[in-house]
């Protein structure tokens, strides 16, 4: 049985969560378990980008904190990094808070600049990884609970992509993300070649709606913790309630048969997931209805059955991180205004996951209006 340890902390003062994630720990054998003395242990959060820790968009400083002290408490040298989806990590460091945590704590910052290529065994046999990331002797996965408009939650598995080093991450967007069931394997498969040694979710103020950049805060009230990161976001995709039919990484790995992957494998500790008084997140846009179509009809319908980012009027500054950060570069600015090239679009969403001024929003092709208007099920 993989164990996961559920445990309630109401919101982010600094010795209610300290307190917490001690007892979250105790269940599991605390932070003892997970770290000897002497070792480089790297904490891996979620720095997706520069907004304040109010936002929910990445993980809180406070748990931050609390992580990094219990490491140090453990005879355990901390360190912290990720590589943003958008922005220096200095930056998204300093606007999220972490920065400040980590000077006061003694940490040792190490942004993901630099990547060893690293041989997969799966459908993808080459990975780029960030150097401190494969370097560090233990992994401390330390992901936010959030909704996300392509794989519908991230939580433990998703927060490793950080792992890849910059542009990387929109060149294997381009190669895996038109494909969601492909995009969950290439995660899981970057997942696999460092499993974390142990991963504590940020639910204590989760993200729901239109995840993982624009989404709202939800409070929750929760930390969850577990050795295993699939049996981990298995618990916390009950507590969002989230179907199990739209939770691509965790159906990618079942047909995988990863260790975690099936719930009956996976033993609650403290709080049962469905012991927890919370109702279910509000699930992003609902943007893809070719579940099951053979590739040849996917490929003609493809625009009347997804569907496609486009400008809020009024709301859009022409920043162009959209368009630096496009994968397939389908977004240019032309005549003073923003110009999608859909035949070009990959369907990603990286675009609204990035704006910092929340100026995209999704409209439905013909087909799936159609489908959602009529209430057929999907």
């Amino acid at each position: 049985m993989y164990q996961v340890a559920v445990e309630k902390v109401g919101d982010y003062r600094r010795e209610l969560v300290q307190e917490g994630l001690a007892r979250l720990l105790a269940r599991l054998g605390g932070m003892e378990r997970f770290v000897k003395p002497g070792e480089r242990v790297l904490i891996k959060p979620n720095l997706l980008s520069a907004k304040p820790p109010e936002a929910a968009v990445t993980t809180h400083p406070e748990l931050l904190r609390a992580v990094i002290l219990q490491v140090q408490q453990a005879g355990g040298i901390a360190l912290v990094g990720d590589s943003p989806g958008i922005g220096s990590a200095v930056k998204v460091a300093r606007r999220s808070g972490m920065l400040a945590v980590i000077e006061e704590t003694g940490a040792e910052f190490v942004p993901f600049v630099e990547s060893r290529e690293v041989q997969g065994s799966g459908v993808y046999r080459r990975f780029e990884l960030a150097a401190p990331y494969l370097e560090a002797q233990r992994l401390i996965n330390l992901p936010k609970l959030k909704t996300h408009e392509m794989m519908t939650m991230t939580c433990c598995v998703k927060n490793l992509f950080g792992a890849i080093v910059g542009t990387q991450k929109a060149a294997w967007h381009l190669k895996a993300g038109a494909d969601k069931d492909l995009f969950a394997r290439m995660l899981l498969e970057v997942y696999r070649l460092r499993e974390p040694d142990l991963n504590i979710v940020d639910a204590i103020v989760g993200m729901e709606g239109n995840g993982p950049g624009s989404g709202d805060p939800c409070q929750v009230g929760l930390l969850l913790a577990g050795d295993n990161a699939l049996a981990v976001d298995q618990v916390a995709a009950e507590i969002a309630g989230i179907p199990k039919k739209l939770l691509y990484v965790e159906n990618a790995a079942r047909q995988m048969k990863l260790p975690g992957a099936e719930r009956a494998e996976v033993e609650c500790l403290g709080l049962d997931s469905n012991e927890v008084p919370f109702r279910s997140f509000r699930l992003p846009h609902l943007s893809d209805v070719q579940f099951g179509l053979p590739a040849f009809l996917k490929h003609r319908l493809r625009n009347q059955l997804t569907s496609r980012p486009e400008v809020v009027e009024g709301a859009c500054r022409l920043c162009e991180v959209c368009v630096k950060t496009c994968p397939p570069g389908a977004i240019r600015v032309e005549g003073g205004r923003l110009r999608f090239d859909y035949r070009r679009c990959i369907r990603c969403f990286c675009c609204r996951e990035l704006c910092p001024h929340a100026a995209l929003r999704l409209k439905d092709g013909w087909l799936l209006s159609l489908i959602k208007k009529s209430g057929t099920p999907l």
